[in-house]
């Protein structure tokens, strides 16, 4: 039983010390995750407040993000190994890209959340202005 033990014990930390380059876009990726998570929730709080009802903490919803996160991971890996041992010679960076187009969904969604927390013209005035923005970049396309 030791013997198994120390089997798959090796294979974890050797499968753990393989993706630990790409820990830090892993690392941050799952940060934007987390701060989207907890705005939203506050968002949806505020929301409750201002329409006088009760507010309860949603598991179903927390569920959701945890699942996100999880396909998250398993995608940047996906992606990692594309690059480092699939087309190591190409220098595409797809894990970068899908680290970058996560995070800049979740900041939009941050965006949105501020805006509904604050009531602060500021936030609003970003998410219009990235929004037209991206109309732009697309359009130009």
């Amino acid at each position: 039983m030791e013997a198994l033990y120390k089997l798959f014990s090796g294979l974890l930390l050797s499968l753990v010390g393989f993706f630990a380059p790409a820990t830090p876009m892993i690392l941050c990726t799952l940060s934007c995750i987390a701060i989207d998570f907890l705005s939203g929730v506050a968002a949806d709080r505020a929301a409750a407040r201002k329409e006088d009802r009760t507010w309860y903490f949603e598991s179903a919803k927390a569920w959701r993000t945890v699942r996100k996160a999880a396909l998250v991971v398993v995608a940047l890996a996906m992606a990692w190994l594309i690059d480092c041992c699939i087309l190591d010679f190409a220098e595409l960076r797809v894990a970068r890209l899908l680290a970058g187009f996560t995070c800049g969904v979740e900041v939009w969604s941050f965006l949105e959340n501020a805006a509904q927390l604050s009531d602060a013209p500021v936030f609003e005035w970003l998410r219009r202005f990235v929004h037209r923005r991206i109309e732009q970049e697309v359009g130009d396309e």
